[in-house]
C-alpha cells in the first residue's frame, strides 16, 4: 500500500479527482481536476507545482565523496563545481544502464544523488576502501517542482533567493520564511523550471508558501498525467518505460548503454577507471546498434486510416506507454516506439522510440503500427531530432 509524501495534507486536499498512483511506494496524483490538460497547460504558459518526493534520494559525504561517485558514474562528478547539478547514468560492468538521475554538490565532499530507483544496494556495492557516509534521505527531504514561465517570479516571491542569476543546472540554499531549504534550477519537463528540496517536517509550510505567492501567476497542482505529456515533448528518457534497468532484464536484448539511449554526451572515457568504462569505449569505437529518437506521426494519414472504417481518429487521452512496433518501408521490423503523446503545443503526434542506428538519421520516413477498428494497420513515421521543444525560456 502507498504511503504518504509530507505534501500529502496538501495536495489530497485539492485531488478532486481522487486519481492516484503509486510512485516509488508514494501516492501520486495523476491529475487534480477533470483531465490532465490545465496542468499541462500550466507547465507551458504559467506555472504547474508537483510533489516530486518519491525520487530516491542519497547523501553522499565525506573526503572521498568525488572519488569513489566518480567510479560508478559514467560521468565524472569529482570535477562538478559546488552549487552545480549534473544529469548522470550508471552502468553495470558490461555498459548497460542501470539508472539514471541527478547528482548536486552541496559542498566541497558532500554531493546528493537522485534516482528513479532504489540505488543504495548499488553504491553499498563499491564503497569498500572509501572514506564517506551514504544516507538514504528519501523519506527526510520532501521535494516540488515548479515548472513554467511563470516559476522564477513565483519562487522569488516565496522564497529570499535571487534566481535570476541562477544558471541552468545550478543550485543554491535559500529560506522560504525561517526555513532553511535548496532550490535548484532542473526538471522534467524541459520549460524554465525549479526544484524545491526541504526536509519534511516543514514541507507543509513551503508547499503553502508556493501556491500563496503563485496565486497571481495562475499557478496550478500539478500531476504525472501532465508531466508526462511534457515529458515527452522534451524528449526526455524515461527508467521503466523508455529503458529497463540491466538488472531487471531477463534478456540482453532489452539492455540499453547509454549510446544507445541518447545519453552518449552524459559519459567521460579519457580518466580513472569507472564501472562499465571498457565495454563503453568498444562501443563508441564500433558504433551502437540501435538509437533512441524521436518520430512525428503522419496525422493525415491517420485521419484516412480511421476515416475508412466511419470513425474520427482515436488517440489516448494522455501519454502512452505500451509500446508501438516500428517497421523501415519493406516492412522489416528496426525496433519500437516506446512511449509517446499529442502534443498540444506543437500540434503533433509524437512518439520516443528505440530503432536501429541505420534508421535513425532525422527526415527518415518509417511506418509505426497503428490499430484501429480492432486491427493493425501502419502509417508513416518520421524520425526527427530531440528534443521536439525547447524553448530558449528554459535556460534564459
Amino acid at each position: 500500500m502507498p504511503i504518504p509524501s509530507p505534501f500529502h495534507s496538501r495536495t489530497s486536499a485539492l485531488c478532486h479527482s481522487m486519481l492516484w498512483k503509486d510512485w516509488a511506494g508514494y501516492y501520486a496524483v495523476r491529475y487534480y481536476a477533470d483531465c490532465h490538460e490545465p496542468e499541462y497547460f500550466a507547465f507551458r504558459h504559467s506555472a504547474g507545482l508537483l510533489d516530486v518526493t518519491p525520487l530516491f534520494k542519497y547523501e553522499v559525504h565525506g573526503p572521498d565523496a568525488p572519488s569513489f561517485l566518480a567510479r560508478i558514474m559514467s560521468r565524472n562528478v569529482a570535477k562538478l563545481k559546488v552549487g552545480r547539478v549534473t544529469y548522470v547514468c550508471w552502468c553495470d560492468d558490461q555498459g548497460k544502464v542501470i539508472d539514471d538521475g541527478t547528482v548536486s554538490r552541496l559542498e566541497k565532499h558532500y554531493y546528493r544523488v537522485t534516482s528513479a530507483e532504489p540505488s543504495m544496494h548499488w553504491f553499498e556495492r563499491f564503497r569498500r576502501g572509501y572514506d564517506i557516509q551514504i544516507e538514504d534521505s528519501t523519506t527526510r527531504l520532501g521535494a516540488l517542482s515548479l515548472q513554467g514561465p511563470s516559476s522564477r517570479a513565483i519562487l522569488e516571491d516565496a522564497s529570499d533567493a535571487d534566481l535570476g542569476a541562477l544558471e541552468f543546472f545550478a543550485l543554491t540554499p535559500c529560506r522560504f520564511g525561517h526555513i532553511d531549504g535548496w532550490i535548484s534550477r532542473t526538471g522534467y519537463t524541459g520549460d524554465l523550471g525549479y526544484e524545491v528540496w526541504v526536509r519534511s517536517e516543514d514541507a507543509e509550510a513551503v508547499y503553502d508558501a508556493v501556491m500563496e505567492a503563485g496565486r497571481l501567476h495562475a499557478i496550478l497542482p500539478a500531476g504525472l498525467d501532465a508531466l508526462d505529456v511534457a515529458r515527452v515533448e522534451a524528449g526526455f528518457v524515461m527508467n521503466g518505460v523508455d529503458y529497463f534497468s540491466a538488472h531487471h532484464c531477463l534478456i540482453e536484448d532489452r539492455k540499453s548503454s547509454p549510446y544507445e539511449l541518447n545519453l552518449g554526451w552524459t559519459v567521460k572515457l579519457d580518466r580513472a577507471p569507472f564501472v562499465g568504462q571498457e565495454a563503453l569505449r568498444r562501443e563508441l569505437e564500433s558504433g551502437s546498434d540501435r538509437r533512441f529518437v524521436g518520430l512525428v506521426i503522419d496525422w493525415d494519414e491517420t485521419e484516412r486510416l480511421f476515416n475508412s472504417y466511419g470513425l474520427p481518429p482515436e488517440l489516448p487521452l494522455s501519454a502512452w506507454r505500451d509500446g508501438r512496433p516500428i517497421y523501415a518501408r519493406d516492412r522489416q521490423w528496426i525496433g519500437m516506439a516506446t512511449s509517446g503523446a499529442w502534443s498540444p503545443t506543437l500540434k503533433q503526434n509524437l512518439a520516443l522510440a528505440q530503432i536501429r542506428s541505420e534508421f535513425a538519421e532525422p527526415g527518415t520516413r518509417l511506418q509505426i503500427e497503428v490499430t484501429a477498428e480492432y486491427r493493425r494497420h501502419t502509417v508513416t513515421a518520421t524520425v526527427a531530432s530531440l528534443p521536439f521543444f525547447d524553448p530558449p525560456r528554459k535556460r534564459a
